[in-house]
């Protein structure tokens, strides 16, 4: 009787064991922006180019401040040939950044759509986190980008090599 009850007490020890590992729950993460560069989409084109123009937009408005003080203090002094051709230049630069920061702003618009990931390669991305996750034990896949929510994490949660295998061989080690 004695072992009757033990062996019952370590069978429902067991399988509460077994239970409770089941409904624990495993995250991982991985970098998108390392899978994303190593099948060519990738933001940094993007975000070099943003700086780019940026950093053009601020030299032009630069140039328009000069020119607006310049203007104010030919306006002071009275010199209106000099004034008229202020004027002139300031109307036209003006109208030149307008239109640099539309093209350009359509431009980025353009490559920003290129960059993104077609049906097909999203496809292909879900189901390579999926396998990789369950072949795991994950239940869910995090991003690990910045300002993705995630404060911290270990890197023994980090399955992006496993992700960038997978969709590069179809298969996992």
């Amino acid at each position: 009787m004695k072992r009757m009850g033990i062996a019952l007490a370590l069978f429902t020890g067991i399988f509460a064991a077994l239970s409770a590992q089941q409904t624990i729950t495993r995250f991982a993460v991985v970098d998108m922006n390392r899978v994303m560069t190593a099948f060519g989409v990738s933001g940094s084109g993007f975000t070099e180019k943003s700086a780019a123009v940026q950093a053009e937009i601020d030299r032009r408005n630069a140039e328009l401040q000069d020119l607006a003080a310049r203007l104010e203090a030919a306006r002071a002094d009275n010199k209106r040939s000099h004034i008229r051709q202020l004027e002139a230049e300031l109307k036209s630069k003006t109208g030149e950044t307008r239109e640099y920061i539309r093209q350009s702003f359509a431009e980025l618009e353009k490559e920003k759509a290129a960059q993104t990931l077609s049906d097909d390669a999203l496809r292909r991305l879900t189901n390579a986190l999926r396998i990789v996750a369950q072949s795991e034990g994950y239940s869910m896949i995090l991003s690990r980008q910045e300002g993705s929510g995630i404060l911290w994490y270990s890197p023994s949660v980090d399955i992006t090599n496993k992700v960038l295998q997978y969709l590069r061989t179809g298969k996992l080690n």
